[in-house]
């Protein structure tokens, strides 16, 4: 079903996503002529630069000819690409963007077109793509996009599929089975190929290899709690590292140091975290999609016991932190680690490549693992608690997983598509995923080590990472995308206004203004009101669609 709205009732849906998630000052597109784009007022973003460690020097290598004067495929035209711009870095050497500055001498020298790079505040992106879709224009060709951006830019008929392009020997090749089954599944929408691989999000844990293999600290341990200091397989067992490393010094500059970090400012993402820590809570063998919604209501489902269990555990794990956790964005916590003043934490890869980096305290240290799992999980679609005999395992592609789309108005498709397929070929994306600060984080298997994949450990050598650091590091990935268990990751229109309004709601519970239970109570009163605004029959057919009924 099609939802048309005329500009007043476009402009009343964005007022009221404005309103549940405290914006301000959000650019307005001209009306849409069918269904409401909710525009954020915060664009996540994975890849923030840590202040603690530095750039190294490597660099992708040149994989594309330059053409011949007077036989160059795409002369005279110009590719305008729209990609995030943190505040804090130089452009050039900045996450997501930085990559674009690199490939542009060898993207124009192959093709004979110009590229033109448009940094934007992360806060603008999905604004101004959706401002130039909806008005027609095609000043902007392409953007780095979010997965979740899919659910309206697919809906809205902005972006074109590239299936006519990916075999097309013109192009440079890259391999899309070479993307693991979990991210792979993201780069498609309705079985046609819409965004081009470059970044592959999901959340891992990371813990201090040196701290948990230390004598001393296993035999106290083990004194403690009655079992032996391992690497935790339940966020029970992470709970138990975290609370007894808490309090000590362990980076040995004489001060107190925590037992875990995160962030959890609001409107810095903290959702994302909280979704990774409650899958094994809801998802398992027998209830592995629903999470999210009622595909039959679109009632939402995260008021469940299994949610309300998830967000009381990580309520209490918030005790064993440092108390400036409540106001730290990524970059913070992730400092925090890097300068050795941590145990345990869990979010993105980028925090691997950069312990690597100049400035770290801990590489060398850092012990890399799938995110724990729990002992039982509860299953809506029977509404009972089901116990397990090992860990319940869940996989994420948790977080932006940015990638190439190409506007249906761009007056330069196949330029366009060239130079998204050039940052894709396996010779560059390796080198992305094995350096810190251009926030491109690993899922293929030419990004990991045999036998998981083919990548050389010369490669991750050259980056700097120390040889046990890769190895746990590339293994975590890989069982976190292996896993047949995944979190159903949410692609329907208005996707981050639900998550602006679950990240209020989350900031509440572990700042101790509402009890878990109510702050997802409101979660759920919120999504209501969103889904209603947007027009529930739509919302069920994307949402049953996202799922595979």
């Amino acid at each position: 079903m099609t939802f048309y709205l005329n500009k007043s009732s476009f402009i009343i849906v964005l007022l009221l996503t404005c309103w549940l998630v405290s914006c301000s000052s959000t650019p307005t597109p001209k009306a849409a002529t069918s269904t409401p784009v909710l525009i954020p007022t915060a664009t996540p973003i994975q890849g923030q630069a840590a202040i603690s460690v530095e750039a190294g020097d490597l660099v992708p290598p040149i994989v594309a000819t330059p053409c011949t004067p007077g036989k160059c495929l795409f002369p005279g035209q110009t590719v305008t690409v729209i990609v995030n711009e943190p505040t804090n870095a130089g452009p050039e050497h900045s996450p997501i963007i930085g990559p674009f500055y690199e490939v542009k001498a060898e993207f124009e020298a192959a093709t004979g077109a110009k590229l033109e790079i448009q940094g934007v505040p992360l806060n603008e992106n999905f604004a101004r793509l959706v401002a130039d879709m909806t008005t027609g224009k095609g000043n902007i060709d392409a953007s780095l996009a979010g997965a979740w951006w899919l659910g309206d830019l697919v809906k809205e008929d902005f972006i074109i599929p590239y299936d006519k392009y990916y075999n097309d020997p013109r192009f440079p090749k890259w391999e899309l089975e070479d993307v693991q089954f979990a991210p792979h599944s993201l780069l498609m929408y309705n079985g046609k190929k819409y965004m081009v691989a470059n970044d592959h999000d999901g959340q891992v844990m990371y813990y201090r290899r040196d701290l948990l293999t230390d004598p001393q600290h296993q035999a106290a341990f083990k004194a403690q709690y009655g079992y032996d200091l391992l690497v935790p397989q339940t966020w029970a067992q992470f709970h138990d590292v975290a609370e007894y490393f808490n309090g000590k010094d362990l980076n040995g500059d004489g001060k107190m140091d925590s037992g875990l970090t995160l962030h959890l400012k609001a409107g810095a993402q903290g959702m994302f975290h909280f979704m990774s820590f409650s899958a094994p809570f809801v998802i398992g063998i027998e209830n592995p999609k629903l999470y999210w919604f009622d595909p039959e209501t679109m009632k939402p489902l995260l008021a469940s016991p299994g949610h309300v269990k998830a967000l009381e555990t990580l309520v209490n794990l918030v005790q064993f932190g440092p108390k400036d956790m409540l106001n730290w964005d990524l970059g913070g916590s992730w400092d925090y680690f890097l300068k050795g003043e941590a145990a345990l934490t869990f979010t993105w890869g980028d925090l691997g490549a950069l312990g690597q980096q100049k400035g770290s305290w801990v590489k060398g240290k850092i012990g890399v693992a799938q995110l724990p799992g729990t002992m039982e999980y509860y299953n809506i679609t029977k509404g009972t608690w089901v116990k397990t005999t090992k860990p319940n395992f869940v996989g994420n592609t948790t977080g932006g997983s940015w990638a190439g789309v190409i506007s249906k108005f761009s007056d330069a498709p196949e330029a366009t598509y060239y130079l998204l397929a050039l940052m894709a070929t396996k010779e560059k994306s390796l080198v992305y995923a094995a350096r810190g600060w251009d926030g491109v984080d690993p899922g293929r298997f030419s990004h990991y080590l045999p036998p998981q994949g083919t990548a050389q450990l010369e490669t991750y050598l050259a980056a700097g990472w120390d040889e046990a650091d890769i190895k746990d590091y590339t293994g975590a990935y890989f069982d976190n995308f292996n896993n047949p268990l995944q979190l159903p990751y949410l692609r329907i229109p208005g996707t981050f206004g639900y998550w602006s309004v679950l990240d209020t709601n989350l900031f509440a519970a572990v700042s101790k203004g509402l009890t878990p239970e109510e702050a997802l109570k409101s979660t759920v009163g919120d999504f209501e009101e969103l889904t209603n605004s947007l027009g529930r029959e739509q919302q069920k057919e994307s949402y049953r669609a996202s799922l595979g009924f």
